[in-house]
């Protein structure tokens, strides 16, 4: 008896049925979007909380192509489109909020090697693991008032609370990582000559950090949420920032097209990650 093909384990849609599907809630969301918009502009001509396509329009031509209300550029005539958006307010803030994202993967580095020691030697992880374990249920947000205190309401008080948040619980990912690999790979290891540092990076750390990669995947999300808490309890610039302030003005013409933004520089590191993992690590199956 032949079973309705979606719900066939083994259908294989072609390509360009695969490709159709993947669009479908694109689409579902897209539809939804424009019908509620009609029925709300239908009510009220002005509504801001749906906006049309004309009020998405001049809300990302203010986004891309104009400066922040607080910044004193003024273009001059004649001034080319990249030389307006270099100066635009989404321009700025993705510069101020990227920063904050990069230093905090880079400090996420050594809380990976740290983790590594911690599940590998054992006087690492009878100095480290148990605190590892008390500090992963501290609620991050509760610390910000400290953060604040510490660091002041710049920068690092941002960057912390995303180490803070992520590093922990990363951390324990990596050394269960770790616990995996085979014990017999280790005794191997020593028997053909390694010592203990050839062991643990050129053996135990090449073999997990497709996983590692993939559970930096898995975090960008809760990255971004930190950066967000950040820059909207205290900030001068930033994407969670400028969203902050469009909201006291219901300005969801400029939140939407930010939103989508945010997700599309997520999804682009994403897919950067994806492609660098198989490239480095063409062995690795997922």
């Amino acid at each position: 008896m032949s079973s309705f093909a979606p719900f066939d384990i083994q259908a294989r849609p072609n390509r360009l049925v695969a490709q159709a599907l993947s669009f479908v809630f694109f689409l579902v969301c897209l539809g939804l979007y424009v019908h509620t918009s009609k029925v709300r502009h239908a009510d009220n001509p002005e509504d801001r909380i749906v906006p049309n396509a004309q009020q998405l329009r001049a809300g990302i031509h203010a986004s891309v192509l104009e400066p922040a209300e607080e910044d004193d550029y003024i273009a001059p005539d004649g001034a080319s489109k990249w030389e307006r958006f270099h100066h635009s307010m989404i321009w700025k803030d993705t510069l101020s909020s990227g920063r904050r994202f990069g230093i905090a993967l880079l400090l996420l580095v050594p809380a990976v090697l740290l983790a590594l020691h911690i599940g590998l030697f054992p006087y690492f992880n009878s100095g480290g693991m148990r605190f590892l374990l008390f500090f992963d249920k501290i609620v991050a947000l509760s610390l910000l008032p400290i953060l604040f205190i510490v660091f002041g309401i710049d920068e690092w008080s941002k960057i912390a609370l995303i180490v803070i948040g992520v590093a922990p619980t990363m951390m324990l990912d990596v050394i269960q990582m770790v616990r995996t690999v085979p014990q017999e790979q280790v005794v191997k290891s020593f028997t053909l000559g390694a010592n203990d540092f050839d062991v643990a990076y050129r053996v135990i750390f090449r073999q997990i950090l497709p996983q590692i990669i993939n559970s930096l995947r898995l975090n960008l999300k809760p990255i971004m949420l930190f950066l967000f808490a950040g820059e909207m309890i205290a900030a001068s610039d930033g994407l969670a920032y400028r969203i902050a302030i469009m909201r006291r003005h219901m300005g969801m013409d400029v939140i939407l097209p930010y939103v989508l933004w945010v997700a599309l520089l997520l999804f682009c590191v994403d897919l950067s990650l994806r492609i660098v993992n198989r490239r480095m690590h063409p062995w690795f199956q997922s």
